[in-house]
Formats: C-alpha cells, structure tokens, sequence
C-alpha cells in the first residue's frame, strides 16, 4: 500500500520517504491518491450522511443476535449485536451538503441523538452506553465505474482494490466485503502471472479489472438506489414502503443474492 507519484509505477512516496517498488497496489481508500493519479474522479456524495457508533457492555451486552432497523422520514437506524459485549449502530439521515467536518466526540454525540430523540427508548439506551471516542459522522459517497468512461483499474504495474476504486454506498454492507474479493482475484491472476511466463503483471491487472467489474458496477448503483428509497422523506411514500414494501414485499433471501460470492482456492 503506498502512494504512487510516478508514472511507471515502480517508484512510490510512502510517509514522505521514497521508494523502489516492482508493483503498486493502492489500497488507500475513499480519498486515494493513487486513484486520483490515475485519472479517477473525486467520490461523488449521494446526499445523505451517517453517525456510527460502538456501544460497550462489559457485564454484557442485552440483545438478542439480530439486525435491527428503525424507519423514518428521511431518516433511518440500526443497531446489531457484534460480539458479547460490544453493539454497532448507526443512523443515517438526509443532508444537503456534506457538512463541516467535526471531531469533537461530545457534539457528535450531542447531535446523533438530537436526531432520534423520540425513538425507541432501545436504541437512546444504546446511544449512552456508546464510548464518545467510538462515534463518528461522515458522509456517505459513491463512484459509478463507467464502462469506456471511467479509468481502467491499473495503469502499467500499478492498481487499485477496494474503495479506492470502488467506493460504495453501505446500504448493502457490501464495501468490505467486496475490498476482499477484490484481494482474492488479484492474488489469484497476480500468483499466476507470477509463476508462469505466460501472462504479464499488465495483463494480470487488466483481467483482474475485467473480471470484477461486472461486478462492482451494479452492486454501487444498487447501493446508490436503495440507500435513496430508504432515505425517502415524503409520508406518503414513507407510509407505503413501511407498511407495505418493508414487511409484505422484500424478502430475506433474494434480497441478500448479492452477497454470493465463490472463489476458486487460492
């Protein structure tokens, strides 16, 4: 993982000390240089942002193992169970602009729960068994990968994995996840351009990005879509989608389709 300031990709600026590198993978995230080297545009917000927090219990924490989702007008919560003692959750909430960028844990705080002040006592009990250092805002953001528009994944021997080429809205928890698989098929044409004379580290980074792409692509739009339905702020629409949508129309199983993922052994 480095930042990549030539064009031939063998020679890298890490922590402002230089470098000789064979290959560059830029694993450097949301705001990566590397990408931006390459001709990538800044990731684009969608409109909505979100406070995340790690609620602790060291007797334990009290609920049961489950995902939890809480829906309102433009604004929407969750919480769930990630180990005995510790409780994720989030709220996400409509936004014109991304907004100054705050560090001070007590306002963030201050402001997560002015927004769901009239929720479930639940989840305000998770809110103040929340560390103040654990909570962060940020806002949330995308890139749509193009076809014949947006750069390729690599340029020469350098290229890019995870949300440094494809950031991804969280509404299908999917960024990570896909960051993964994006590791696990690189490594895989990498090895064997590797240890065979067959194929070029160029041409192993240019099946890499043929390969994943059909993928990426549609899972950033889907996340991009539903994040919006979720996000609607109209009543009416709101009432529909509660009542109707959420609970008679969307099904467990279909719904998670995207979460398939097989791979060969490594």
């Amino acid at each position: 993982m480095a930042n990549s300031q030539n064009t031939n990709g063998h020679e890298t600026q890490s922590n402002g000390q230089r470098m000789q590198t064979t290959i560059v993978i830029g694993c450097d995230g949301i705001r990566s240089p590397i990408a931006k080297w390459m001709g990538f545009s800044e990731p684009k917000f969608v409109g909505h942002c979100a406070f995340r927090g790690l609620a602790s219990y060291s007797g334990g924490q009290p609920l049961e193992s489950r995902v939890n989702y809480i829906y309102g007008k433009g604004l929407r919560a969750g919480y769930v169970p990630v180990s005995s003692t510790k409780v994720y959750w989030f709220i996400c909430f409509n936004s014109s602009s991304p907004g100054p960028k705050i560090t001070d844990s007590t306002v963030l705080k201050k402001q997560a729960k002015e927004l769901v002040e009239n929720w479930p006592q639940e989840l305000l009990n998770i809110m103040d068994s929340t560390p103040d250092d654990t909570i962060i805002r940020t806002p949330l953001v995308d890139r749509w990968l193009w076809p014949a528009i947006s750069p390729p994944v690599s340029a020469g021997k350098v290229v890019l994995v995870g949300d440094a080429w494809h950031p991804m809205t969280p509404n299908l928890g999917q960024g990570a996840c896909c960051a993964l698989e994006d590791s696990v098929v690189l490594a895989k044409k990498l090895a064997r351009a590797i240890n065979s004379n067959d194929t070029s580290v160029e041409e192993a980074f240019k099946s890499y990005g043929s390969e994943r792409w059909p993928r990426i692509f549609p899972l950033t739009i889907r996340a991009n879509l539903v994040g919006s339905a979720l996000q609607w702020d109209n009543p009416v629409v709101c009432s529909v989608r509660n009542n109707i949508v959420i609970p008679k129309l969307v099904r467990l199983g279909p719904l998670l389709e995207h979460t398939n993922f097989t791979s060969e052994n490594l």
